[in-house]
């Protein structure tokens, strides 16, 4: 009960108020009707013009009392007595759920319901003019809505969703082959010329691997002389021109485009790429290694990592939307503001994107999100239900017991003069 105090209804409290001083009104017109015709009724062989007055007392205590007994009839037996057809939303609290869940689905979550609904919806346009207002002159709307999105990525469980984005990403990293997507990335490199920088830091690394391990180059040789190189201290002269020779190796490769070994290596990767997209053996051992990366701890903390810098940045953002649409990124979201608005090709994909999207929802969850509906008001305690609902249009079902005291009697009194005349 005390958990149902602070459920789905308590927002209808501060309504309790006013109707139950309503309810005091008119449970007290009801007495004053009862007094008058008592009084009349004692004195109408005296003063016969009371019988009027009677007649109205009489037909608007049958009218008030009626009215009450409708009333309360809605809630809960009148006076106690099991009455038949009484306590009707106690009696029809979950048939009423159902009613109300239907209502939702057959009005609101109908795929032909919401496709329909959404071709009056501009979306894209909204987006585009929240995108291109000020900072400064936030609206309660995005301010709201900031809120809200910061409130939700706050309250999710973050183990549990971080647990559920790194699963959807391997899952679709898994699923894609990523073979003919890095054939196709370094195909498009070469054909550019975009592979050239990538080469010829690739050919620096080598130089400064070369200077840091000249020391270690040298004693390899030197173990692997044998005695006479070493007697003959041919062994510190074959590691000079070793190192010399990769010393220069290195610097004709990266001053010279055409260099024999460096077009060995453009055609190396040129095949590459060609064997990434059409060869079967190549792009099965890719698909294994991406298979072991994903399967490595490493990666699964570095999807993690991603994952928690992107929440606080969307929270941050979220918390403090002004500041996200100051500055260069600001000028970039109202550029993008007005693309929206203004170009009708971008529109329209975007508007036929959205209503596609909220259809599909509609279609895939519309009888779920009706379940809920159903099964949480099923849940609900009948009493407090029923005296929630009560505080909430109390006021109004108090003004039909006070206008069918005033209307019974208006009636009566027009049956009385109908009968002297």
């Amino acid at each position: 009960m005390r958990a149902m105090a602070n459920g789905p209804l308590s927002r209808f409290n501060p309504a309790q108020p006013g109707a139950q001083g309503m309810k005091v009104v008119a449970t007290g017109l009801l007495v004053v009707m009862a007094a008058v015709f008592a009084v009349t009724r004692t004195l109408e062989h005296q003063y016969p013009a009371l019988a009027y007055v009677k007649a109205f007392a009489e037909a608007a205590m049958v009218g008030g009392l009626a009215d009450w007994f409708a009333v309360t009839a809605l809630f809960r037996h009148p006076l106690g007595l099991p009455i038949p057809h009484t306590a009707i939303i106690p009696r029809n609290k979950d048939r009423i759920g159902e009613a109300l869940a239907s209502f939702l689905k057959e009005n609101f979550l109908i795929p032909a319901v919401v496709a329909r609904r959404m071709q009056r919806l501009d979306v894209a346009g909204a987006a585009g003019r929240f995108l291109q207002t000020p900072a400064g002159e936030g609206t309660r709307i995005r301010a709201g809505a900031s809120r809200l999105i910061a409130d939700i990525f706050e309250s999710l469980d973050d183990e549990r969703l971080g647990g559920i984005v790194k699963s959807a990403v391997s899952a679709r990293l898994r699923k894609t082959d990523v073979s003919p997507l890095l054939g196709h990335a370094l195909a498009s490199a070469i054909n550019e010329d975009r592979h050239v920088p990538m080469l010829e830091a690739a050919i620096r690394w080598m130089a400064r691997a070369l200077e840091a391990n000249e020391q270690l180059i040298r004693e390899m040789v030197h173990k692997k002389a044998n005695w006479v190189l070493k007697l003959a201290a041919l062994d510190t002269k074959l590691a000079d021109a070793i190192i010399d020779g990769l010393r220069k190796l290195t610097v004709e490769m990266s001053t010279d485009p055409a260099h024999p070994v460096r077009i060995k290596v453009e055609e190396a990767l040129a095949q590459l790429a060609n064997d990434l997209q059409t060869r079967p053996e190549t792009r099965a051992k890719v698909e294994a290694l991406k298979d072991q990366l994903l399967d490595n701890r490493s990666v699964s903390l570095w999807l993690d990592a991603i994952w928690q810098k992107g929440r606080e940045a969307i929270i941050r953002a979220a918390r403090n939307p002004d500041a996200v649409l100051a500055g260069k990124l600001g000028e970039v979201l109202k550029s993008m503001g007005g693309t929206l608005e203004k170009d009708r090709r971008i529109r329209a994909a975007i508007n036929q994107f959205a209503r596609r999207a909220i259809v599909g929802m509609a279609a895939s969850y519309g009888g779920s999100i009706v379940k809920l509906v159903s099964e949480t008001i099923r849940s609900w305690d009948a009493r407090t239900v029923t005296a929630r609902l009560e505080a909430a249009v109390g006021r109004d079902l108090q003004y039909i017991r006070i206008n069918g005291t005033i209307v019974g009697g208006l009636v009566g009194l027009v049956l009385h003069v109908l009968d002297k005349l």
